[in-house]
């Protein structure tokens, strides 16, 4: 019921509603106005900003502080300072005895001051048998078919070679060494060939000394000097006008004292000491004829010591030949100093005249009248050339007939490349 009565009262409010609107419409009737045009849109007027009242801000005192500047470095002075090339050291020696090879080493084997363990060095397989404290040598020693050694046979030699193994180990228990590992070939050449004559041997006394001399092979060397004569010179470039120094020296080991000749040198641009062009400074028995041709400073120096021989060449070039490298190959020999020197054993330079290294200037009479053999480039063979023939490089007995033992070794050595530059004029 209550549901009823509210629904009748909902369309009573409606009907109403509905009547009253109805009546105001009818009653309250007005007129609409009449049409007008609307007013033109006016644009909006643009606002600028307005500039901002500021003023620079000053000080009383102007501003002293900067940007701080870059480190610079502090200047160094300049030190005075070359680096000096090592120099090697001649610290191993080796005597070529009948079976065996001697090998002795200095303990300061390289040449530093600064002695090695003897433990660390080997010939071949071979340790040290000795150790001299006095002269702080190691002393090996070996057959020569023994300590790894190796076998070579060429035309003329045996060659017997080891190999001085330096192997250091760390010191204490750290891995520090001081010294680098080094191994030095050790070579003992034995002559193939030999000389056998028919003529008898008289039944004479021998000395002990000579027989000593003649069981044992020397060993010829030339190098290339410093110009203090020093040292060996480890650079072989010379410049045109250079004077190149070189020593001629014999090992004479357990030998009876020995004197040694340079008895010819040719030059060549080729190892192949008959090759062409080859000129031949030094002949005739030792006559220095490269400054009695050619006006050059060119000369053998006062004996210093029986056993070697120095003289100074001149530097020079072969005309037309581009390469500018010489080699030197000489024929050398030695007597004991018991035999004088004479025309077949001597050292003339020309200096104002004939003069002998040792002093003996009579002897150098033959020079000047053996002739000279070219006027200073021979461009062939010719009769300067060496004949290998002549010169086996074994060491000669003589017996002569009035009872004089003459014994005489010879051998060739070779020199070189030696490269001679030209010299530039600003």
């Amino acid at each position: 019921m209550v549901m009823k009565s509210t629904v009748v009262c909902l369309v009573a409010l409606a009907l109403l509603g509905s009547l009253c609107h109805a009546q105001k419409a009818v009653g309250g009737y007005m007129p609409r106005a009449p049409y007008q045009k609307p007013a033109p849109r006016q644009e909006p007027v643009k606002q600028y900003p307005q500039t901002p009242q500021q003023t620079k801000q000053t000080f009383e005192r102007p501003l002293t502080w900067v940007y701080p500047e870059d480190p610079k470095p502090e200047p160094q002075d300049e030190v005075p300072f070359e680096l000096r090339l090592p120099v090697a050291a001649a610290t191993v020696a080796v005597e070529c005895r009948e079976s065996i090879a001697h090998v002795e080493a200095k303990k300061d084997f390289f040449g530093i001051g600064q002695f090695i363990n003897p433990a660390d060095i080997t010939l071949g397989n071979c340790a040290a048998i000795a150790e001299d404290n006095s002269a702080q040598v190691l002393i090996f020693e070996a057959e020569l078919q023994n300590c790894l050694s190796t076998l070579t046979l060429t035309e003329d030699y045996l060659i017997y070679s080891f190999t001085l193994n330096y192997d250091p180990k760390p010191l204490a228990d750290t891995l520090v060494v001081r010294t680098s590992r080094a191994a030095v070939i050790v070579e003992c050449h034995y002559p193939r060939k030999h000389n056998v004559s028919s003529r008898p041997l008289d039944p004479l006394w021998i000395p002990f000394s000579a027989v000593k001399v003649s069981e044992e092979f020397l060993y010829f060397t030339l190098r290339l000097m410093t110009y203090d004569w020093k040292n060996e010179r480890p650079s072989y470039q010379y410049y045109l006008g250079d004077i190149i120094n070189v020593e001629a020296v014999v090992k004479q080991f357990f030998h009876v004292p020995l004197r040694v000749y340079v008895e010819k040198c040719t030059a060549t641009i080729a190892a192949d000491m008959n090759s062409i062009p080859n000129y031949a400074f030094i002949e005739n028995n030792g006559c220095f004829v490269d400054a009695r041709i050619t006006g050059s400073s060119s000369k053998f120096m006062p004996r210093t010591a029986e056993n070697q021989l120095q003289f100074q060449l001149e530097a020079f070039r072969f005309q037309n030949v581009d390469t500018g490298v010489l080699y030197l190959t000489c024929h050398l020999k030695a007597t004991s100093t018991l035999h004088p020197i004479d025309a077949e054993h001597r050292a003339c330079s020309y200096i104002n005249g004939w003069k002998e290294a040792s002093g003996q200037d009579p002897e150098c009479g033959s020079c000047e009248t053996g002739g000279f053999g070219g006027t200073g480039g021979n461009q062939g063979a010719g009769g300067n050339a060496f004949n290998p023939a002549q010169f086996p490089g074994r060491k000669i007995r003589d017996v002569s007939q009035n009872d004089n033992n003459v014994f005489e070794w010879e051998g060739v050595v070779t020199l070189g490349p030696i490269p001679i530059g030209e010299r530039v004029v600003a």
